[in-house]
């Protein structure tokens, strides 16, 4: 391939895995502070799933000359900050990414089981997921309001490049959120934390409430929010045949693998997918797997900026940065309510679940958005419910 040829995939693949990481590592590092993990944990976590992804980005899409573009699970990095009122152990949180490892490597081995996944009515996948989402979109509305010298001008750079440079809008904001925060003085303490990443182990207990709560809805809305997305976008660019059993063992026995260190869950990209699989990465379908091999690359170097990105995270109130969380999750949040809502015959069980989901309830330990499902679930099969009608045998007339 020759030289002229690489500049441009090469390009959209750096673009690409900088645009990812920079909307939504902030959300990462609140997720797993909220199930219990300390700086340093947080960091190794970030740190695990850049080196992770990178590596199954680059093996597979040498592998198989295809755009095969990988990324950490952004709905379940919201989920894991859905699930602070669930669970503060750590460890416990550490089995549910077991969990959900294990789920996407038989997901990957065993045939049924994706078909069941991929089988989960659209109307209650996508509104659990929105529900999922639905407190964190909310977050930019009640920053600007608690926080207005800090959040408005987050939200003001974040609508002028929404309007003239989409791509760059979330990247901007946290930029203008690290402006923000060194002006406020804020971020002083930054000069005695620890910036450069190390891996910490936790091992995990296996708690069935925490399994029930985080860990199934993690594989579901991993599945259902990010993996099977990915397949579309590479199947609207001209990829019909992608391997999948290559990409969900893969992504899953690399989470398998991440999670003692605080990889909670990896999954194909969807979002920044595009960029990578598209007609910016390269005319040429068959030349645009160099993009997704220079975003591995691109995340292996990113991942020694996960110390400075904890950090950041630490210094700044909660509230801005699930701001920033919140802006860069609009839009998947407009797709899964659009998602959910798109069938007029099944509205009330798609509301039924967001408000449960949304409601962020706990009963018997268990969080709200397996609750989500189930009620879900119930909802649809009695509305759909009709009962078979016996024709009346005829009279005699004998």
């Amino acid at each position: 391939m020759a030289a002229s040829d690489l500049a441009q995939p090469i390009g959209a693949g750096i673009v690409g895995a900088v645009t990812g990481f920079a909307s939504s590592f902030a959300l990462v590092v609140a997720g797993l502070h909220a199930v219990g993990a300390s700086d340093a944990d947080a960091a190794s976590g970030l740190l695990a799933l850049c080196v992770l992804q990178g590596i199954v980005a680059i093996v597979l899409g040498l592998r198989f000359r295809m755009p095969l573009s990988f990324a950490w699970s952004t709905p379940g990095a919201a989920l894991l900050v859905a699930a602070e009122a669930t669970t503060g152990d750590y460890r416990a949180a550490i089995g549910a990414f077991l969990l959900c490892g294990v789920l996407l490597v038989a997901t990957g081995l065993w045939p049924a089981l994706a078909r069941a996944m991929t089988r989960i009515p659209r109307p209650i996948a996508s509104a659990m997921l929105a529900g999922i989402l639905f407190p964190i979109c909310l977050a930019p509305v009640l920053a600007s309001v608690q926080l207005p010298a800090l959040a408005l001008p987050v939200v003001l750079v974040w609508l002028l490049l929404a309007r003239l440079a989409p791509r760059w809008a979330v990247p901007g904001a946290v930029v203008a959120t690290i402006v923000a925060v060194a002006v406020s003085g804020e971020g002083a303490d930054l000069a005695g934390a620890a910036l450069w990443p190390t891996l910490t182990v936790t091992w995990p207990t296996f708690d069935p409430l925490v399994l029930v709560s985080l860990g199934l809805p993690l594989y579901v809305v991993t599945m259902a929010g990010q993996n099977v997305p990915g397949f579309a976008v590479l199947t609207t660019f001209g990829y019909p045949h992608p391997p999948a059993r290559a990409i969900l063992t893969s992504t899953g026995a690399a989470t398998v693998a991440g999670a003692v260190f605080g990889g909670y869950a990896l999954n194909l990209a969807a979002i920044t997918a595009a960029m990578m699989a598209g007609p910016d990465a390269h005319p040429d379908r068959d030349r645009r797997w160099v993009a997704s091999v220079t975003s591995g690359v691109v995340y292996l170097v990113l991942g020694l900026g996960a110390g400075a990105a904890t950090a950041l995270v630490s210094v700044t109130p909660p509230i801005l940065i699930t701001a920033v969380a919140g802006l860069a999750l609009l839009g998947a949040f407009a797709t899964a309510a659009t998602g959910a809502l798109e069938d007029p015959s099944t509205r009330i069980v798609a509301v039924v679940t967001f408000l449960v989901v949304a409601s962020g309830v706990t009963v018997a330990g268990i969080g709200s958005p397996f609750w989500g499902l189930v009620v879900g679930g119930v909802a649809m099969l009695w509305l759909s419910w009709r009962p078979q009608r016996r024709d009346p045998e005829p009279v005699s007339t004998d």
